[in-house]
């Protein structure tokens, strides 16, 4: 098994005063050549916009989207037509592939919108871009496991255009939940949201993260209630 902690005060920050952003991997005006992305996994920010706020219309291809809401609203706008709102609980999926252009808003005027925007570079490149939005509910994620991403349209969740698989967990203190991973010459990416967690033999608390491969399942040990994301890459 190998290992690599990024704490969370090792991540880049920006702070535009409207925006208010934590790049985990090397983005925009940070750059670290060491953290340039974990196998597939390009982008991983954690972001905080402000009332009446937003990302005006911006072009994007061939990568794999994904905005999670944590708090408030996030209005959504793009070339495919879509149109609308998502708030925590929801998962938003978008492929760029051959192009698309979206907008990201505070869906509110006064209250600020928490979100984690990720993005993953695609197995297959050049696709007919695609939106998906869902629903989850979060007593399925209540101290076990629950997929909210996958490689097929079929399964639980949402889909990308990647061999990749995303989970929530809420695990209350002293629970525990085994993850195994699915892919092959895969490798995984915990994302502590909140609370203190032990993986692997390491200490995280909020906002650290840590990247695991080689290894077929991992254990995560809440030492304090915890919210986790997890996310199963391909490694290159």
């Amino acid at each position: 098994m190998k290992t690599i902690i990024h704490k969370a005060d090792s991540r880049g920050y920006a702070n535009h005063g409207w925006l208010k952003s934590y790049h985990t991997f090397s983005f925009a005006g940070y750059h670290d050549p060491s953290r340039m992305h974990f196998g597939a996994l390009r982008v991983l920010n954690d972001d905080y916009v402000e009332g009446g706020n937003g990302f005006g219309r911006h072009p994007h291809a061939n990568m794999e989207i994904i905005s999670i809401p944590l708090e408030g609203k996030l209005a959504h706008g793009d070339s495919m037509g879509n149109n609308g709102t998502i708030e925590a609980n929801e998962i938003q999926v978008m492929s760029a592939g051959i192009g698309v252009t979206h907008s990201e808003f505070n869906g509110s005027d006064t209250d600020p919108v928490k979100f984690l925007q990720i993005w993953l570079f695609p197995k297959t490149e050049n696709v007919t871009p695609r939106y998906d939005q869902i629903r989850v509910d979060p007593a399925d994620r209540k101290n076990r496991l629950q997929q909210v991403i996958s490689p097929n349209p079929d399964d639980e969740g949402t889909w990308i255009h990647q061999d990749a698989w995303f989970h929530l967990s809420d695990l209350d203190e002293g629970k525990s939940v085994t993850y195994s991973l699915k892919g092959e010459g895969t490798g995984v990416y915990i994302f502590l949201l909140e609370g203190e967690l032990e993986v692997a033999g390491e200490k995280l608390n909020r906002r650290d993260a840590i990247g695991i491969t080689d290894v077929k399942d991992i254990t995560l040990s809440a030492q304090q209630d915890a919210s986790v994301l997890i996310m199963e890459v391909p490694m290159f």
